[in-house]
């Protein structure tokens, strides 16, 4: 094994743990959501507000991403950008009221948007420099610490332990772990005479038609995450208990997916693996549309967890290999992923209110349909290796 082996192969047991670490802010965060509103004494409406800032924040921050990581290198940047993130997780509990409290979510929206572009901009180099995907399970080990991040938020608020005491002391347990994995990271530097990216650009045409991809994978995940208990409760009449675990096996199906998909997509590739992925979401919302029992919508939500699970991160991983710089074309990927995101529950409560939530998983049953039309746009393309170490 060559140094130059082992040195990708140390970075990318890294490059997992800071996903890990990235998850483990956002589920340390869900947990408290309604000790910070009680805090912060804003309304339910008030509240969704206010959560809306933290996609507005990613989306107007991450273009910045590119831009750090070429005038500090990838391990500098990914080192200070993961800080800002895990700081910035004690921002919200902090918040007096409905202003603060937005301006808190927009300074951690955009830090977490930028540490996200960094660490899979360095993700795909890596899965590059290796000739095998990673992306999948990278981002199962996101979903690893989101679990992690939560169960330590329940037993603190089961302990009646504040969220500002609670985040203070994740956010510093989080940057330290952070600070020291970032460490043996691939540390990688533009060449001499390559022109900085600009500080706020267009991403390639052909980011904007894998987004597209995404943007349909994640509409389906959030739609399932805030809505699927609801749909056993309101249509076909299950108990609270049994529509919670639609919401709980659809996360974990997820997550089950993305840790085993590399294996999958090492031997189908990437446009098949996402082709059939869009036909296996595309059963589990045909399940949840026509289900007769709780049993077989639950079924249908498992398998739209199976479908979405590999899309994103093979999304990024795509985006990563277009144009001359792969940050570039992530930041502009995730931006339509995240806004993705924040309209999907929105759009589905709509379309429910107007309709029903039959017809909405109609459309999201559509949707990913349209995963599977629309994977050849992630065909896998072969980006220049930059020299780091």
């Amino acid at each position: 094994m060559t140094e130059d082996t082992t040195l990708v192969k140390r970075s990318r047991y890294a490059v997992a743990a800071v996903f890990c670490v990235h998850g483990s802010v956002t589920g340390s965060f869900a947990t408290r959501v309604p000790w910070i509103q009680e805090h912060a004494g804003v309304s339910a409406g008030q509240l969704g507000l206010a959560l809306a800032f933290p996609a507005l924040g990613a989306a107007l921050m991450m273009p910045l991403a590119a831009r750090v990581s070429h005038r500090f290198g990838t391990r500098n940047a990914l080192r200070g950008l993961l800080a800002l993130w895990t700081l910035a997780l004690i921002l919200p509990s902090l918040a007096p009221g409905l202003l603060g409290l937005c301006a808190a979510l927009f300074i951690y929206g955009g830090t977490a948007g930028m540490a996200d572009v960094a660490m899979n901009a360095l993700g795909v180099e890596i899965e590059h420099r290796l000739k095998k995907s990673i992306m999948s399970g990278l981002h199962g080990l996101w979903s690893v610490g989101a679990l992690l991040g939560s169960a330590v938020g329940t037993l603190a608020a089961h302990a009646n332990v504040s969220a500002q005491v609670h985040h203070a002391v994740v956010a510093v347990v989080l940057t330290v772990i952070g600070a020291v994995v970032c460490h043996f990271v691939l540390n990688i530097h533009p060449e001499e005479d390559e022109e900085p990216p600009a500080r706020f650009a267009l991403p390639p045409k052909s980011a904007l038609l894998i987004g597209a991809v995404g943007f349909c994978a994640v509409f389906a995940e959030g739609a399932s995450l805030d809505w699927s208990a609801v749909y056993l409760r309101d249509i076909l009449g299950s108990s609270a208990a049994v529509a919670a675990g639609a919401t709980t096996g659809f996360a974990l199906t997820m997550a089950i997916a993305r840790l085993t998909g590399d294996a999958v997509v090492d031997r189908f590739g990437a446009v098949r693996t996402v082709r059939w992925s869009g036909v296996i979401a595309t059963l589990g919302g045909l399940l949840v549309v026509v289900s007769p029992t709780a049993v077989v919508a639950m079924a249908g939500f498992g398998l739209i967890g199976v479908g979405i699970a590999v899309v994103v991160p093979l999304a990024f991983a795509a985006a990563g290999h277009t144009g001359p710089n792969p940050s570039q074309a992530i930041a502009g990927v995730a931006t339509i992923t995240y806004a993705s995101g924040l309209v999907a529950p929105s759009i589905i409560g709509g379309i429910a209110q107007a309709s029903n939530l039959t017809m909405s998983f109609i459309v999201v049953t559509a949707l990913a349909a349209g995963i599977g039309v629309f994977a050849r746009v992630l065909a896998p393309r072969q980006p220049a290796v930059r020299s780091g170490q």
